[in-house]
C-alpha cells in the first residue's frame, strides 16, 4: 500500500462557515430531535444544613437536587405571581 492520495487535501481551508451570534440566536436547542428549553447554570451559596436537607428530600422523591430546587423555586414564583395578581 502506498501513501499516495488522489484527492488533494488543504490544511488552510475549513469545510464549515463561521458560526455567528446571529446563527446561535436563531438556533433551536434540541436533545435528539426534540426541542428542549434552555437552562442557565447559576451558582449560589447555601447553608450546609439546607444543602443536606435538599439532598435528603431529593433522594426521597427520586430526583436530582437541582430538579427539586427548580421545582420549588418555580412553585414559589407562581405562588407570588398569583398573590400579586389577586391584589391588583
Amino acid at each position: 500500500m502506498n501513501n499516495f492520495s488522489s484527492s488533494p487535501t488543504f490544511d488552510n481551508q475549513d469545510e464549515y462557515p463561521k458560526v455567528t451570534q446571529a446563527d446561535m440566536d436563531r438556533a433551536t436547542f434540541r436533545v435528539g430531535l426534540t426541542p428542549t428549553p434552555h437552562k442557565q447554570r447559576t451558582t449560589i451559596l447555601i447553608d450546609k444544613e439546607l444543602s443536606r436537607d435538599i439532598d435528603k428530600f431529593a433522594q426521597l422523591e427520586g430526583i436530582l437536587p437541582e430538579t427539586l430546587v427548580n421545582l420549588w423555586l418555580k412553585e414559589k414564583i407562581l405562588e407570588k405571581q398569583s398573590r400579586k395578581r389577586g391584589q391588583v
